[in-house]
């Protein structure tokens, strides 16, 4: 039966066919990426700095058709993201498409349900992985990077995955997917490494074995970081945390090994100082829109503010980039769903706009600005007592800039000197709308303090930046 495309569509396609073409055959000149030689960032393959802006679209190949998928990846492309996370198998032993059509056959991990061809016109041929293959295809002329999650977590957790299955279902998506130069691999889902730890060595064992050109980490529990299980696994290129969405009173982790509570950026600070060095990430911060907590619907809402705070807190610790969420865009919120998680209530197809999904490019802007490779966290440019939680002030530089981020817009006291040149200019970088307004020139020695626009209090966040002269 064909599916519901346009006269002018099906021409095309036909067009296609007659040519024995796939509907996209390039990825549009990306690169595959690499670690940095200081093991801090990732570059692409010719050096170039890459700040890591990520989403959380888990759920994009399994609910969106085709010309949603577009709509999707081009709205984050105009809002600068370049990494989409989203998950391949979802609901094992049911992962089907928004077309009905199955990943498996018979249930089985180990027997991917692929058909002859890929012609959309034709259901006969167009499969499941067909769809996510025009996916990442289409990501890829967008300049975005696919971060794939093979299989979440709660599926190996529930037993619907040993580690036969792992590794045949794991050959067929390297053979299937190494020649695609936008792939990144995110091992895991949503769990404890401990959990079903020897299924997830296999996993990622054996894609590395077959897919040596892509890098790969693991996507852990609430509150946990990859590098607790996988650090020195020499299929592990750089470390992901999740910090997860609690408040600081509503942190349950004391018995974990990491118990911070909202400060993500000491999960940074912890990675950092690992050996050997891997670059780190935190890959699931509060999502915009879902309740403080997660479980609890009456819960207050975490607000564009707040995942502004741990992206800034998490790279000026040393985080090489950060991975934004939403709750409604991370499920794909749709009116033909019957029931939604965690009170979501918006559609994904407004929610693509919410404030903070917009602000998230200022980031990424700002810390391309500078000498992006040499940057490193230094909380030494902190002058006197530094606040807690809220108050906490972060630091990071290079040779001739500094950056320090306030989520209060408390005063700042700053440790001149750190930075080259016998003058500095200050200026005020605005993380909701990205401008940036000179202060002044200052001598550079001696303690300063800078007073940040506005009344002190958690959302009127500020960064400084001093720039050497």
């Amino acid at each position: 039966m064909l599916r519901n495309i346009s006269l002018v569509g099906l021409l095309i396609i036909g067009l296609l066919a007659c040519n024995s073409q796939k509907e996209i055959t390039t990825d549009a000149g990306l690169q595959a990426l690499r670690v940095s030689e200081n093991g801090r960032f990732l570059v692409t393959a010719d050096g170039e700095p890459f700040f890591w802006l990520g989403d959380t679209g888990w759920l994009l190949f399994n609910k969106l058709k085709r010309e949603e998928a577009d709509t999707y990846l081009e709205n984050r492309r105009e809002k600068g993201f370049n990494v989409i996370q989203a998950m391949v198998l979802h609901d094992v032993p049911n992962s089907v498409n928004a077309y009905g059509d199955s990943a498996l056959v018979n249930l089985d991990v180990a027997k991917p349900d692929t058909t002859q061809g890929n012609s959309f016109a034709d259901s006969t041929q167009y499969d499941f992985w067909d769809h996510i293959d025009y996916i990442i295809d289409k990501a890829a002329e967008k300049n975005i990077y696919m971060a794939l999650v093979p299989v979440w977590g709660s599926n190996v957790k529930g037993g619907h995955v040993d580690q036969k299955q792992a590794k045949a279902y794991s050959e067929f998506l390297a053979k299937r997917y190494k020649d695609r130069t936008n792939i990144i691999w995110l091992n895991g889902g949503d769990i404890p490494g401990s959990d079903s730890l020897d299924v997830w060595k296999v996993i990622g064992s054996t894609i590395k074995q077959i897919d040596t050109a892509h890098l790969m980490t693991f996507h852990p529990r609430g509150r946990t970081a990859s590098s607790e299980w996988f650090h020195n696994e020499e299929w592990l290129d750089f470390n992901m945390v999740q910090s997860g969405h609690r408040r600081y009173d509503q942190d349950t982790s004391a018995k974990e090994k990491r118990h911070f509570g909202e400060d993500n950026w000491k999960f940074m600070d912890y990675d950092y100082a690992l050996s050997p060095v891997k670059p780190t990430i935190d890959g699931e911060p509060s999502y915009e829109m879902i309740p403080q907590g997660l479980h609890d619907t009456t819960e207050v809402l975490w607000k564009d503010y707040d995942v502004r705070r741990y992206g800034y807190w998490s790279v000026f610790s040393g985080a090489f980039g950060y991975t934004y969420g939403h709750n409604s865009v991370m499920q794909m919120h749709q009116p033909t769903d019957t029931t939604s998680a965690y009170g979501s209530k918006e559609m994904w197809t407004s929610a693509i706009n919410a404030p903070g999904a917009g602000q998230m490019i200022h980031l990424k802007n700002l810390m391309l600005s500078r000498p992006f490779l040499e940057r490193v966290p230094d909380q030494s440019l902190i002058a006197g007592q530094n606040g807690e939680k809220y108050n906490r002030l972060l630091a990071t530089r290079g040779k001739n800039y500094a950056f320090i981020y306030a989520y209060t817009g408390r005063n700042i006291n700053v440790n001149m000197g750190k930075i080259e040149g016998e003058k500095v200019k200050a200026s005020w970088f605005n993380p909701r709308d990205g401008k940036t307004t000179t202060i002044g020139e200052f001598e550079n020695k001696g303690t300063k303090e800078f007073n940040p626009p506005g009344d002190e209090k958690p959302g009127n966040d500020w960064v400084l930046i001093l720039d050497s002269l």
